[in-house]
């Protein structure tokens, strides 16, 4: 019973400490808002996993008209590629590289661009072995589809780092009387 006890107030007291740093799961809290109250997303690959994702969230509303959102999330490219990163003594691949490179832009509905190109890159490394071929084949196809939730996560980042575009405020024409003393 004793150790019951314990148990509780250790686990009591690491959930008071990590309350009272501030600790947030990723992905919660006023960060995770995205700057944009309606959104287009191109529909392939990773955009529509990124439109599952923000279909869960309530600050976003996912749009199918490019007119109608603030912001459009366009995908130029999505690249998948496995490199050879080490061969065996004989010669054999014992390694792989694999990466998922996805380039993209934000627009708004007038054409603007928010966020030029950008590109994000993730990749992981899988070691090889020829007897096990098959194994290593669904462990590749495991290691992209945690590469592409990775993916959509850091698009979200970027794209709530993204803002919206304000036109440049006119400044007020100098007043008559600081003019002389700008002269001097």
């Amino acid at each position: 019973m004793r150790l019951k006890i314990g148990t509780s107030i250790l686990i009591l007291a690491t959930s008071l400490l990590l309350a009272a740093c501030g600790f947030q799961l990723r992905g919660s809290g006023a960060s995770a808002m995205l700057p944009f109250n309606t959104m287009y997303i191109d529909p392939t690959g990773v955009g529509i996993d990124l439109k599952r994702r923000l279909a869960r969230s309530d600050a976003t509303t996912l749009v199918n008209d490019r007119k109608a959102a603030e912001a459009i999330v366009e995908i130029i490219s999505e690249v998948r590629e496995r490199l050879v990163l080490s061969l065996n003594s004989q010669g054999r691949v014992r390694e792989y590289t694999l990466n998922y490179r996805v380039n993209f832009r934000i627009k708004d509905n007038t054409g603007r661009e928010l966020r030029p190109d950008s590109q994000v890159v993730v990749q992981r490394t899988l070691s090889f072995n020829e007897s096990q071929v098959l194994a290593k084949e669904g462990e590749e196809a495991t290691l992209y589809r945690d590469m592409q939730s990775d993916m959509v996560g850091q698009l979200l980042r970027r794209i709530a780092a993204t803002r919206p575009w304000n036109p440049p405020q006119q400044l007020p024409a100098p007043s008559p009387a600081l003019a002389p003393a700008a002269r001097q």
